[in-house]
């Protein structure tokens, strides 16, 4: 659970699920420590017995060795060398187990200690009366430690029922530009608005409470389907479980488990496929009905047929938020409203499909290596 929680941070962060975490972790902690309680009191019992059978074993050495050293077979050198070995043996464990411990104390110390970079404010902004809208306005972004901007004189505004995509090739900053939206980090010099109020006078609740965030990396969490549904909506109920599950196309796998949806999922999810995974990752924002939705790469694992129902879906689903969607594939955003083409942390071109195909150099470079040539004169 420490590993899931570790991995999958920005995950429980994003869908305000801390306190959800927190208990779950407490409940195994107890149950691990109730093992471990009947664990110790065996071992209260077993270890003398264990170590009186050691000196008798001992003891029966000497007497022999005195035996032998009586007979002029063995030397008394040969005898306290022995046992000066075996003393050293049990010695040498303590100098291999206390440098590790002391490493990892003093790690463990260190993140105990370290202070969070992102504050929740007091008094943060709860309610806006302006709903679906975000708004990046001048917004460049360095990481902590960091030399070069990784986003430089980011802006563009997007309203509800709006779907913006942004593309682009590796390390050009797409994902560090939408981990801004829900405060992973802060931005170095600009603003992010969303409905109207800058994200750094939110509560941070509130602020997430408004975001549906399904990341490049999927993670789901050990426990079954419905659980990790759920996760994004805690109170949700059957019907909703169930629709979100069809709108994410995952319904159709899940109707063939054995359980369904009471089916287990283990840890890390190795027992479903990476296109299973991604589509109970986007069932478990859409259980959620946000203001705004964030998909980072979230269809890279789907088949074409898969990817073009779900998106079809999405629409009607998503037709009253503002949906922002990180892609590698030219063919899933095309009817995007406004596709948003980042070089080097700089906008270099946005526009519609065709638009772009006409004014922007690299995305036409980056659509004519995917689409076929009917395809790019078709478009």
């Amino acid at each position: 659970i420490s590993r899931e929680n570790l991995t999958g941070i920005r995950v429980i962060r994003a869908f305000g699920n801390d306190n959800h975490e927190k208990e779950r972790f407490e409940e195994t902690n107890e149950a691990y420590a109730s093992v471990s309680k009947k664990l110790f009191k065996l071992m209260a019992v077993s270890q003398p017995s264990f170590f009186l059978l050691l000196n008798v074993a001992i003891l029966a050495i000497f007497w022999v060795s005195s035996n032998m050293i009586d007979a002029g077979t063995l030397q008394i050198g040969e005898l306290v060398a022995f046992h000066a070995m075996f003393s050293l043996m049990l010695f040498s464990m303590v100098f291999v187990m206390y440098p590790k411990a002391q490493v990892s104390a003093n790690r463990i110390e260190e993140l105990l200690n370290e202070e969070s970079l992102i504050k929740n404010p007091e008094n943060g902004v709860k309610q806006t009366e302006v709903k679906g809208e975000v708004e990046f306005d001048n917004v460049t972004f360095v990481y902590p430690n960091g030399e070069e901007p990784v986003l430089k004189n980011i802006s563009f505004k997007c309203k509800k029922g709006e779907m913006i995509a942004f593309i682009g090739s590796t390390g050009s900053g797409k994902s560090t530009l939408i981990n801004l939206i829900p405060r992973f980090y802060d931005v170095t010099e600009g603003s992010i608005k969303v409905d109207g109020v800058d994200v750094r006078d939110y509560d941070l609740k509130a602020l997430r409470k408004k975001i549906g965030f399904i990341p490049q990396k999927t993670l789901l969490f050990t426990g079954s389907i419905s659980s990790n549904i759920k996760f994004g909506k805690k109170n949700a109920k059957t019907g909703e479980v169930v629709h979100s599950a069809k709108v994410a196309q995952a319904y159709d796998f899940i109707s063939k488990k054995p359980k369904q949806f009471e089916e287990i999922i283990s840890e890390g999810g190795k027992n479903v496929s990476g296109g299973q995974k991604q589509r109970l990752s986007i069932a478990r924002a859409l259980v959620r009905k946000p203001e705004i939705y964030i998909f980072d790469d979230s269809f890279s694992a789907l088949d074409f047929k898969t990817d073009s129902i779900l998106r079809e879906r999405l629409k009607e689903e998503t037709k009253e938020s503002v949906v922002l969607v990180v892609a590698q594939r030219v063919g899933s955003i095309m009817e995007a409203d406004r596709i948003v083409v980042l070089n080097e942390g700089e906008i270099v071109g946005i526009g519609k499909h065709k638009e772009l195909l006409k004014n922007c150099k690299i995305y036409n470079e980056i659509a004519s290596s995917q689409l076929t040539k009917e395809e790019l004169e078709y478009e």
